[in-house]
């Protein structure tokens, strides 16, 4: 049995025996095992909780702010070994699934990563590509098209990103490898990445250029505040005290506050990375998103990788897990029915021959075989948007502490720009015109409270409101 929580029990700490992620099996020589110094340092000016994309842009953007600062970061396990490294590789904007104001932040952080690679020459194979979303519901996909139409009317800023393409397009729905589909939305600005290669390039360099200390396997198991101003982490390696502290922890928040335990809630994903089928220079030239009804559940996503390998990362399958897997927390191990799952479905959704051989439509279903099987968790929020920004008093927080977490799986058009902005309230002073943080996502006492009267996590889960 994975180790879970209810609704309204805390989640524990990561757990020492996670699955092998693809991502990381490629680990950074200067991160593994690292600890900058031996002992842990008892005092900072700033400790980050956290070692994925949340918190690594943290300390970059604290440092690239005030370089100045003392900046630790503790990990319970090794550096972005959570969710970040445990993703399925691929960052998108969405543009219609959102109202307009938050489409246009995700595009904003999906257009700072592209920037940030290109400018470092970031190796982490991030390619960009158009996102082809196979619809496999003719109801939801007429509705899709609607809203679409209604975003393109009033928000052509938004509504230029996104073309539909439906049955009467045979043939481009064919070339888009979807031909079984009801229909299709492409969107402009995807991307495939590897998401662990981007936060060791980030970790590393802030290591190199001094100032900041890394802590692996040092879980924090509480806070309190400190006798004097701030708060004082507690590990089984000692205490460190600090002015503010940013739980950049996502799924695994309520261990350390579990007065959030009921607003984010550990909910388990899993990924396959699966060799071609095809005996070929197999391309699939985009990324994808497969989308149905609360009839078939269907939430699934598919990136591929570089050649040689060009192994198919596919992501998804969650309501074949016991319970969906909400509130478990423990991604040592793999869901056996979710497994088969992915293992069998992608031939029958979509056209995985190479060019020479292309049909345009899925074919009989048959397996495909795994080269790593993953599981990770991700933080769903109750209300559905991010929580960013101060902790208040009624959760547990006070001055000092912070929070950027919470992502329901939206993690990677999300984390980067949410962390900016908690930067820049920790560290008020000029600012680079950057977008400002959707006012949904900031973490009020206000919002707290509407929260706990909204629908329970597994309440929106059964209407398909994570979909």
């Amino acid at each position: 049995m994975a180790a879970q929580t209810s609704a309204d029990s805390p989640a524990g700490l990561p757990v020492d025996n996670p699955s092998k992620s693809y991502w990381l099996s490629e680990p950074s020589e200067m991160l593994l095992g690292h600890r900058t110094t031996k002992d842990l340092p008892q005092v900072a000016d700033i400790l980050i909780i956290g070692s994925g994309i949340t918190g690594a842009l943290a300390a970059h953007f604290v440092k690239q702010k005030a370089p100045n600062l003392n900046v630790t970061m503790l990990e319970a396990r090794e550096a972005c070994w959570g969710a970040t490294g445990r993703n399925g590789g691929h960052c998108q904007p969405g543009y219609y699934a959102l109202p307009p104001h938050i489409a246009a932040f995700e595009h904003q952080t999906y257009s700072y990563l592209k920037a940030f690679v290109e400018s470092q020459s970031i190796p982490c194979d991030w390619r960009t590509t158009t996102g082809v979303h196979g619809y496999y519901s003719a109801k939801l996909f007429a509705t899709t098209k609607k809203t679409i139409g209604k975003i393109q009317q009033e928000n052509p800023d938004i509504g230029v990103n996104i073309a539909v393409v439906t049955k009467e397009d045979e043939l481009t729905l064919k070339a888009l490898r979807v031909g079984a589909a009801e229909g299709a939305i492409v969107q402009r600005n995807a991307a495939s990445l590897w998401p662990y290669k981007l936060v060791a390039f980030v970790l590393e360099r802030l290591l190199v250029a001094g100032g900041f200390n890394l802590q692996t396997n040092s879980p924090v198991t509480g806070l309190e505040r400190a006798e004097s101003r701030g708060w004082t982490a507690h590990t089984p390696r000692g205490d460190i005290s600090a002015r503010h502290v940013l739980l950049a922890t996502n799924a695994y928040t309520s261990h350390l506050l579990p007065q959030l335990a009921d607003i984010i809630v550990p909910v388990r994903g899993q990924v396959s990375s699966l060799k071609p089928p095809a005996k070929g220079p197999l391309d699939i030239g985009h990324t994808f998103y497969f989308v149905s009804d609360l009839d078939d559940r269907r939430d699934d996503y598919l990136v591929q990788r570089p050649p040689p390998g060009a192994e198919l990362v596919y992501g998804g399958g969650r309501i074949r897990a016991e319970g969906h897997g909400l509130g478990v927390w423990d991604d040592s191990t793999v869901d056996e029915q979710v497994a088969k799952y992915l293992k069998g479905e992608l031939s029958g959704l979509m056209d995985l021959s190479i060019c020479e051989q292309r049909t345009g439509q899925s074919e009989q279903k048959q397996d495909v075989e795994p080269t790593f099987e993953w599981s990770g968790i991700m933080g769903f929020s109750r209300d559905g948007w991010p929580w960013v920004g101060p902790v208040p008093d009624s959760a547990g927080g006070g001055e000092g502490l912070w929070l950027c977490a919470g992502y329901s799986g939206s993690g990677m058009p999300n984390a980067a720009l949410c962390a900016k902005a908690v930067v820049d309230m920790m560290i008020p002073g000029h600012e680079d015109g950057e977008m400002g943080l959707p006012r949904e996502y900031l973490f009020t006492e206000e919002r707290l409270e509407r929260a706990r009267v909204c629908e329970t996590i597994a309440e929106a889960d059964k209407r398909g409101a994570f979909i």
